[in-house]
């Protein structure tokens, strides 16, 4: 069996990643959710773990999580299939409870893998697991979102994860207004999806 960094496209890395057992999760899960988009998009949205939906139909962000994003994607002018969407986690914790530090760690080689292979140009980070996995970065997510931060030539936008809306409608304004702004970002930096 090749290495992880020996498989040179998504599919061979998302082949993989269907046999996992690195982690306990592999025993709860129904599927691997372990992405979707254009393989080469400018821009990857990366979240923390799938949810139920998720879970059921291997895609991510199908739920109401999912659907919310989808508005905000068009609020962007993004279209879902141009960009890559994808998870901290691939496989869903039980109860969707939070991705433990293990999970997390047995999980990174896949998201790291994707990201090498896809090369985007901006990441945008949704919510605070997603930020821990991938720039290893504690704050507030009020300090932090919405301003681009620079790492390996690629640069990271952070917002809160869509679900926080379904239990906080108020941040609904605010991830529309920070959308907006990667909006701005994009355009600002010369992206054309």
């Amino acid at each position: 069996m090749k290495k992880l960094a020996e498989n040179t496209t998504l599919e061979e890395v998302h082949k993989v990643a269907k046999d996992c057992v690195r982690c306990p999760l592999c025993q709860t899960r129904t599927r691997v959710v372990f992405g979707e988009g254009d393989p080469h998009a400018r821009v990857v949205f990366v979240g923390e773990a799938p949810g139920e939906q998720e879970d059921l139909q291997g895609r991510p962000f199908v739920g109401r999580a999912g659907k919310f994003l989808d508005q905000l994607l068009k609020l962007a002018g993004l279209d879902r299939s141009k960009v890559y969407i994808t998870n901290a986690v691939k496989c869903r914790p039980p109860k969707n409870r939070r991705p433990r530090k293990e999970e997390l760690e047995k999980c990174r080689p896949y998201l790291k893998r994707q990201i090498e292979l896809i090369q985007p140009k901006i990441i945008c980070i949704l919510g605070d697991v997603a930020r821990l996995t991938l720039l290893g970065k504690a704050g507030s997510i009020g300090e932090l979102r919405g301003k681009p931060i620079q790492k390996d030539g690629i640069t990271y936008f952070q917002t809160y994860h869509p679900a926080i809306t379904l239990y906080n409608p108020a941040t609904k304004t605010e991830m529309e207004k920070d959308i907006l702004s990667l909006k701005n970002l994009l355009e600002k930096m010369k992206i054309k999806i």
